[in-house]
């Protein structure tokens, strides 16, 4: 392709409808926030709890986590980390006033609100992962309206985690988060479709160093996602312990099964992204099993991670990052877990959980994530799409050493 050649239909044009396409709707979110109001009640103890370091420990997992999980796209690293900022910022403001008029029917924001905002934007990251690179900075504000509409929904009036007593297990949102935010995304990815010049949808050395960076971010920060929103007590510490349980099983295991799916070697994308899936699949059930139940959840979401990015069984086609393998098929184990739990822990808040709620919710979530996801892609289908997919230089000023 001649450098001359726009690399997006109207590449100047498509950056400037961005740019207005951002303010507007920029602006609505300004005067929505003209009625808000906070709530203080809580303040006497936010420096004896630590609900403030929670957030930021979910925030540095928004920008600095996903952000560098993503740039092992060796010409795709300032979209990554840049847009990833870009989606966090709006997206938390847009989640706030969604949830908050869904919820309680007013915009009342508090930390635990900012908190709730983030892990909404978390969904919208994950299906950011899925289609990276092939979708254009307008695409991507109008899947993170569409989707958190969605997802607020969801997560409101069909499965009840509204603030109130909720309708399902599911603190760390295996559920409601990755499992909805994966299904999102590979079904709209299947209505978009591939993408018409792939050839830059390639690692390099030097990129999958800087995604390892996202992904000890992440592995860090992981039981700050998962217990943050519970109050501190037993159930919190239980879940933060529980969570650091399954995230060291899922992280041995992805290095013990890797040589044997990949010819004796280690696999830096598995490696990146399988020793996470520990995290993803003990969200359902953290503060509700024991630290046996913690490992084993763990160890067999490593397992079940590994396995799809060495052998990459499902949407492949379609799924830049491998959304299906950390967040798909962990998340919908996970759900499946929460379905057992009953059955395995008769004592405590775990024998009062309602297997059959538990099921019809990941059921109904998946369904409605696909749906809304197919939806979505058509709509993403007729905007302006990038020509020459997973490149910086459709939409950034890049240095000349961009690889080309």
């Amino acid at each position: 392709m001649p450098l001359h050649e726009p690399l997006v239909g109207g590449a100047a044009g498509t950056v400037g409808s961005f740019g207005a396409l951002a303010l507007v709707l920029q602006v609505l979110i300004t005067a929505a926030f003209y009625h808000a109001e906070l709530d203080l009640s809580a303040a006497s103890s936010t420096d004896s709890s630590s609900i403030y370091n929670f957030y930021v420990g979910v925030a540095l997992m928004m920008f600095v986590g996903f952000g560098y999980l993503m740039t092992f796209l060796k010409a795709y690293g300032m979209g990554s980390v840049g847009l990833t900022m870009y989606i966090t910022c709006i997206g938390v403001e847009y989640a706030i006033i969604a949830e908050s008029y869904m919820s309680k029917g007013k915009l009342s924001i508090d930390f635990l609100t900012i908190l709730n905002g983030n892990c909404a934007v978390a969904a919208v990251l994950i299906s950011f992962g899925g289609l990276i690179g092939k979708i254009s900075p307008v695409q991507i504000t109008v899947l993170l309206v569409c989707e958190l509409t969605c997802y607020c929904a969801n997560k409101v009036y069909v499965l009840g985690q509204d603030g109130s007593e909720p309708r399902i297990a599911d603190l760390g949102g295996s559920i409601f988060i990755h499992a909805f935010g994966a299904y999102f995304a590979l079904c709209a990815g299947k209505m978009l479709g591939k993408p018409n010049d792939d050839h830059l949808n390639v690692n390099s050395y030097v990129s999958d160093v800087f995604a390892f960076i996202g992904t000890v971010f992440l592995w860090l920060f992981w039981p700050s996602f998962v217990a943050g929103g519970l109050p501190g007590g037993e159930e919190q510490t239980r879940a933060l312990i529980n969570t650091i349980l399954a995230l060291l099983a899922s992280t041995v295991m992805t290095f013990a099964i890797t040589p044997f799916l990949m010819h004796g070697k280690l696999d830096p994308v598995a490696m990146q992204n399988a020793t996470l899936a520990g995290g993803v699949s003990i969200g359902a059930t953290a503060n509700l099993v024991g630290p046996f139940g913690a490992v084993v959840i763990g160890g067999c979401a490593g397992m079940l991670s590994t396995f799809g990015f060495c052998k990459k069984p499902f949407f492949s086609e379609v799924d830049t990052c491998g959304i299906h393998n950390l967040h798909g098929m962990p998340g919908v184990f996970g759900g499946l877990v929460s379905v057992a739990v009953p059955f395995l822990y008769t004592e405590g808040k775990a024998g009062l959980v309602n297997p059959t709620a538990q099921a019809m919710g990941l059921g109904v979530t998946l369904l409605i994530a696909g749906f809304t996801g197919s939806v979505t892609g058509c709509i993403l289908k007729m905007l302006d799409t990038p020509k020459v997919a997973f490149t910086d230089e459709a939409f950034w000023e890049c240095a000349e050493d961009i690889a080309k």
